[in-house]
């Protein structure tokens, strides 16, 4: 466990909000982010913290894995975000801690679960949960729940985040141009 990965979070999210400090909003919301810039370009980014959600989620037991830019953050990435996406198992007793972070972070109505991928917005973020169910790319990404690695941050919480090989898999398993360009950094980044 480390505080390393926390503190590189909490100066990813200063860095947004001086960033975006003067932005205006314009409607645009993750559903409108493209695949080369992402949803730091959208109104995501305005407000972004993720904080509350994650000391929620281990406030209520949960499980979930921070995945997607965020866990790339962790990782030391240096491209910002607009956006929380979470991995979880998809089972009943991991849902009802889901919601109950949900709630905990102010969502008001949170999603059904039952799918394989589900949007979601609490204070200060929002993002998508997402199942091993989801395809992937062809990856298998159940492992990914057991393989992820855990950073204390020094307010009293852990946060749960995708391993770095399993990270660096995602991102090119979906492909996308900001995914390649991210992996190719992270790949930088474990030599």
């Amino acid at each position: 466990m480390t505080q390393t990965a926390a503190a590189r979070l909490r100066q990813a999210v200063s860095r947004i909000r001086d960033t975006t400090r003067d932005r205006t909003a314009t409607g645009r919301g993750a559903q409108d982010a493209d695949d080369v810039a992402g949803t730091f370009a959208t109104d995501g980014a305005l407000g972004f913290d993720p904080f509350p959600f994650l000391r929620a989620l281990h406030a209520a037991g949960s499980h979930a894995v921070v995945i997607g830019q965020v866990a790339g953050i962790m990782h030391g990435s240096t491209e910002l975000t607009g956006d929380l996406d979470l991995l979880w198992d998809g089972t009943p007793g991991e849902a009802r801690a889901l919601r109950e972070a949900l709630v905990i972070a102010g969502c008001a109505e949170p999603p059904d679960l039952g799918h394989a991928q589900v949007a979601y917005q609490v204070t200060g973020a929002g993002g998508d949960l997402c199942t091993p169910a989801l395809s992937w790319g062809g990856l298998d990404v159940t492992a990914c729940l057991t393989r992820a690695v855990r950073a204390d941050d020094p307010s009293g919480f852990t946060i749960r985040y995708a391993a770095l090989d399993d990270l660096i898999g995602m991102r090119r398993a979906i492909g996308r141009p900001k995914d390649l360009r991210r992996a190719d950094e992270l790949e930088r980044l474990r030599t």
